[in-house]
C-alpha cells in the first residue's frame, strides 16, 4: 500500500499525518525543521506528500521536500473539504487537518508532475542561498547584543538592513526563476499601491504572487 503523507500547513507550524500508518506529530515551519522532516520521510518510503494552499506558507516546505528528492503535491483547500463534507466527518467551516488531506489524497491518487532537472537545481540553489543569509542575519542579530560601542553597533545594522533587502530581493528571484524555466505570467511591476510583484506558475503548476512593499 502507497505511503500517503497530509501535511496541514500554517505559519510557524506543520502538522503530519501518515497513511496507512496513522502517525501524527507536528514540526516548525523552518528550514531546520524542514530537514528534519524531509529526512524522516524518507526513511517512511513515502510515495506521496501533499499540503494544503494556505496563502503561501506552504511554498518553503514544498520547496524543501520537492528538493529532497519527495513526491510534493499541493492540494485545493475547497477540494479536500468538499470530500469531507461528503464523507459527513466536518462542517463546512471546521478547519482542515493533516489525516483528511491524506485521506483525500489516498482516495483521488492525483497526478504528480515530477520536477525537471533544471527545476531541482534552481530550487536546491535558491533554497540554499537563503539559509546562507538567514545564518549571517543571526550571526549579525548575535553581535549586536555583544556590541558597546556605538559605531560597532550602527555598522552592524547597516549589514543587517542590506541583508534583509536580499533575502526579500524580488528582482533577484525574478532571475533565478526566469533562468530556471518557470514560466512567468505577469510582471515584474510597480504597482500603484506600493509593491513590485511578478507572476509565475511554481514546480507544481500552480501561479504564485510574488511580491515585496517599497519603501
Amino acid at each position: 500500500m502507497d505511503v500517503v503523507v497530509g501535511i496541514d500547513v500554517s505559519k510557524d507550524q506543520l502538522d503530519v499525518h501518515v497513511l496507512p500508518s496513522g502517525e501524527s506529530f507536528a514540526v516548525a515551519n523552518d528550514d531546520e525543521s524542514l530537514d528534519e522532516l524531509a529526512a524522516k520521510l524518507l526513511s517512511l518510503k513515502a510515495d506521496i506528500v501533499a499540503l494544503e494552499a494556505t496563502g503561501g506558507y506552504e511554498m518553503l516546505a514544498a520547496a524543501a521536500l520537492s528538493g529532497a528528492g519527495l513526491a510534493v503535491i499541493v492540494v485545493n483547500p475547497a477540494q479536500v473539504r468538499a470530500y469531507a463534507n461528503a464523507l459527513g466527518k466536518r462542517a463546512k467551516t471546521d478547519p482542515i487537518d493533516a489525516e483528511v488531506i491524506a485521506a483525500f489524497v489516498a482516495a483521488t491518487k492525483p497526478a504528480i508532475r515530477p520536477l525537471r532537472d533544471e527545476e531541482n537545481r534552481a530550487l536546491a540553489a535558491l533554497l540554499a542561498r537563503r539559509r546562507q543569509i538567514l545564518a549571517m542575519i543571526a550571526a549579525e542579530e548575535q553581535r549586536t547584543r555583544m556590541a558597546l560601542a556605538k559605531e560597532a553597533q550602527k555598522s552592524i545594522g547597516r549589514l543587517l538592513a542590506a541583508l534583509r533587502r536580499e533575502l526579500d530581493d524580488l528582482d533577484a528571484a525574478f532571475a533565478a526563476m526566469s533562468a530556471a524555466g518557470f514560466p512567468i505570467e505577469y510582471g515584474p511591476v510597480d504597482e500603484p499601491w506600493g509593491v513590485r510583484r511578478f507572476y509565475a506558475r511554481d514546480p507544481l503548476g500552480r501561479l504564485v504572487n510574488i511580491l515585496v512593499h517599497k519603501n
